[in-house]
């Protein structure tokens, strides 16, 4: 099993910048997939990115491309999420998750979840 621990939402203005990180703690020697997803109050869960542990390919939503870099830290187990121009419409929590086989975009895909984390930017 593995564990995740999301940290770094909070409160910006549209248009700032904000970092996520993402620790995970267990059997991480054996993980596949780290990925992002948000979700917005009345909304599906949504992918976000994702990167592959063993050699962090990285990859985007479409819509987050050029906005979002997905980055790990081995020495530290920890996946970042640097997103850059923040609209408020991506105001959501953010979770990541994890998983020991495949590389997927759909959350159904993850096993392993963090708590969350509260991403809100104001217009």
């Amino acid at each position: 099993q593995v564990q995740l621990v999301e940290s770094g939402g909070r409160e910006v203005q549209a248009g700032d910048s904000l970092r996520l990180s993402c620790t995970v703690s267990g059997r991480t020697l054996n993980l596949a997939t780290v990925g992002w997803f948000r979700q917005a109050p009345g909304k599906e869960r949504e992918f976000v990115s994702r990167i592959t542990w063993s050699n962090s390919r990285a990859a985007y939503a479409d819509s987050m491309k050029g906005r979002f870099t997905i980055s790990r830290d081995g020495a530290n187990n920890t996946v970042y999420l640097q997103m850059y121009s923040l609209k408020p419409e991506d105001t959501a929590v953010y979770y990541c998750a994890a998983n020991f086989f495949g590389t997927y975009d759909d959350f159904k895909g993850y096993a392993y979840w963090g708590q969350g984390t509260q991403v809100t930017v104001s217009s």
